[in-house]
């Protein structure tokens, strides 16, 4: 069920809301979490409701999405849609677009759709702001979501979270390597049981998860560590093997070889915006790890 609402205020759009809930019997007790989106182009908007929704069924939350709608409008506007049941999973979707002067205040005008109790999650879906903590929509938040894979420059993007991390941020690339992350840590595992000499990362230069795999893999071995565009591929080197875990870029199944031994087909699918999301919101402390990973990057060598 989708209802627009036109130059509607805060008050009118809480009373809709509570119309709808009582229509089809949705109740707030239900609700883990606010979610609040903030697109930076409307391009984003539907696939990033999709893996909120996608989400939502682990999560049950409200999910609040704020759009810039024309700011040099000479009057404050409010429009907003509101989306429940059908696909919208197991959350509410408020959608609110904002003109004129109040294109600047998101923050304030989300203010009266949070759920009290329950935490508040910031995603920033493509361009995030350089200290999302600072950010007005980041106050609110415990816990803080970018996605450097669709900055205007993923690079430069993933090295910058480093310099504005606080404790409760995270980048959903962090949560598309964590299969190959655990993929190469029980290779590892397994004997020689030597350490890691050198550690080779290859694949899209446009594809900032590497990136962080590579910091990842230099804060934990004394070796060098390159980042390389070519073919998909990690390759980590001891005194009497190699390792290498390697997958076609559009592919769903990955390669596991070893020296001396035969290799290993493993499911290895890119994971959907949701299910990164998913697993983000699982936990709502800081990630030490993530953060070490961000200091590995500058260890990493670019070839």
């Amino acid at each position: 069920m989708i209802v627009d609402l036109p130059d509607t205020t805060t008050t009118a759009v809480n009373k809709k809301l509570d119309e709808l809930r009582e229509r089809i019997g949705a109740v707030t007790m239900g609700r883990v979490l606010t979610l609040l989106i903030a697109p930076d182009s409307d391009g984003v908007l539907e696939e990033s409701l999709k893996a909120a929704n996608d989400a939502s069924h682990e999560h049950p939350s409200r999910i609040i999405v704020t759009m810039r709608g024309d700011p040099y409008a000479d009057e404050p506007r409010l429009d907003a849609q509101l989306r429940a049941g059908g696909d919208t999973g197991a959350g509410e979707v408020v959608i609110l677009t904002l003109s004129g002067p109040l294109a600047g205040h998101a923050a304030s005008v989300v203010i009266p759709f949070l759920l009290p109790d329950i935490p508040v999650v910031a995603w920033w879906p493509d361009v995030a702001p350089r200290l999302p903590a600072q950010d007005p929509l980041g106050k609110l938040a415990i816990r803080r979501i970018t996605d450097a894979t669709n900055g205007i420059d993923p690079l430069s993007a993933i090295r910058s979270r480093l310099s504005g991390y606080t404790p409760g941020d995270t980048d959903l690339c962090w949560a598309r390597i964590t299969y190959w992350r655990a993929l190469l840590a029980s290779a590892v595992d397994q004997p020689p049981h030597e350490p890691i000499e050198s550690a080779l990362v290859s694949g899209l230069k446009t594809e900032p998860a590497l990136d962080i795999l590579a910091g990842w893999l230099a804060g934990r071995i004394d070796g060098p560590v390159r980042r390389a565009v070519g073919e998909l591929k990690v390759e980590l080197v001891r005194r009497s093997e190699t390792i290498v875990l390697s997958r076609p870029q559009e592919g769903r199944t990955a390669t596991l070889s070893r020296t001396a031994k035969p290799d290993a087909l493993v499911p290895l699918a890119r994971r959907e915006t949701g299910e990164c999301l998913a697993e983000d919101l699982r936990r709502l402390d800081a990630d030490e790890i993530y953060l070490t990973a961000l200091e590995g990057i500058k260890k990493v060598e670019y070839v």
